[in-house]
C-alpha cells in the first residue's frame, strides 16, 4: 500500500552572525559608570529568508548588515543602568525595524567591570523569536 507523502515545506532561514561590536558607552549603576563611561562589546545573531537575496545578490533582498549595526549603535549611546536593559532594548529596536528578521539573539559584555576582582566581563544574552 503506497502512502502519500505530505508536501515538504519549504523555509530558507539563514543565521546571520555579527560578532564583537565594540562601543564605549555609558551603562552601569555606579555613578563612575554613568560619567566616565567603559567598553563594551555587543554579539548579535538573527535569522531571516535570504532566498530571494541568495538569487540576486541585491542588498535590497536582504538584511543590511549595516543598517542592523547602526541601529545596535543608536541603541548602546542610551545610558541605562542594567545590561538586561540594554540588550532588551537592542533586540526591540531590532523586531520593530526589520520585519525580516524571525529570531535574534544579542549578548552585551561589559569589560572590565568594576566589581573588585580580576575578570574579562559580565554579559547577559537575550534571544527572542518574532511572535
Amino acid at each position: 500500500m503506497e502512502r502519500e507523502l505530505a508536501p515538504f515545506l519549504v523555509c530558507f532561514m539563514a543565521r546571520i552572525t555579527i560578532d564583537r561590536m565594540a562601543f564605549y558607552a555609558f551603562h552601569g549603576c555606579f555613578k563612575e559608570e554613568s560619567e566616565i563611561g567603559t567598553n563594551f562589546q555587543v554579539d548579535c545573531e538573527f535569522d531571516c529568508d535570504t532566498a530571494k537575496a541568495e538569487e540576486s545578490d541585491s542588498i535590497e533582498d536582504t538584511v543590511s548588515y549595516l543598517d542592523v549595526y547602526q541601529t545596535i549603535k543608536k541603541e548602546m549611546e542610551v545610558s541605562s543602568h542594567l545590561l538586561e536593559h540594554v540588550a532588551r532594548r537592542i533586540i526591540n529596536a531590532l523586531l520593530d525595524t526589520f520585519p525580516q528578521i524571525a529570531y535574534c539573539k544579542i549578548r552585551v559584555h561589559k569589560l572590565n567591570p568594576p566589581l573588585g576582582g580580576q575578570m574579562r566581563g559580565v554579559s547577559v544574552t537575550l534571544e527572542q523569536y518574532r511572535r
